[in-house]
């Protein structure tokens, strides 16, 4: 424990920039999940015949170990944040992809033959009907994700990414339990704050209406 308290006293600055290093990363990979895998899964629901294929598609690259993945992106991106991200990006895709298709396609149909009804758009149903709909499930793949990647993404420090994973693999290679701690711990809580933080958001986006049937329940 003395230890670990020289130590960070001695390195809370680096420690302050491992953590905002290693959340920059796992940020940057889950917003461009978000951007690919939400649109991709409303996509998904009018094409139902390709879904199950894209979708496993995803789902097999998921089972791929994190190494590898990483390790296919240095011949192609080199090493650094970069090719990182990019796998990260991979590892966020089918929580998010999938939790979209299921709650968009969940959506009760004469909901949306009334918003045809009224005049909507296809666009207009997606963004006034839909979406806010399918809010609680799409979101619950966004939490899963970012949790996920945040954890892997102390991988990162393997190919010269950085982040609190660099304080984990050198407590392991120099056997300091100091190191170690003090990687995994901030890693840890940034998980649940994170996790917590989306929670709030997704009480905010989710229409009232869906909340109170909720709470009846």
């Amino acid at each position: 424990m003395d230890q670990l308290m020289e130590f960070l006293a001695n390195n809370s600055d680096q420690l302050l920039m491992k953590t905002w290093e290693h959340f920059y990363i796992s940020l940057i990979a889950v917003l461009l999940g978000v951007i690919v895998a939400i649109p991709l899964g409303v996509a998904l629901t009018r094409v139902p015949r390709i879904a199950g294929f894209v979708i496993g598609t995803v789902g097999v690259v998921q089972t791929f170990p994190s190494l590898a993945i990483l390790a296919f992106f240095i011949p192609l991106l080199g090493v650094g944040k970069v090719p990182a991200i990019a796998a990260l990006f991979f590892y966020s895709m089918l929580p998010m992809l999938r939790n979209t298709y299921i709650g968009v396609k969940g959506i009760d149909k004469n909901l949306l033959e009334a918003g045809k009804g009224m005049g909507m758009s296809a666009w207009q149903r997606i963004r006034s009907v839909e979406l806010p709909l399918a809010v609680p499930v799409i979101m619950a793949g966004v939490r899963v994700s970012t949790v996920y990647l945040i954890g892997w993404a102390t991988l990162a420090s393997f190919i010269g990414a950085g982040g609190l994973g660099d304080y984990i693999f050198n407590g392991l290679n120099l056997y300091r339990p100091d190191l170690i701690i003090a990687g995994a711990v901030p890693v840890t809580l940034l998980a649940l704050i994170t996790d917590f933080l989306l929670g709030r958001l997704e009480g905010k986006a989710t229409p009232n209406g869906i909340k109170d049937s909720k709470e009846a329940i």
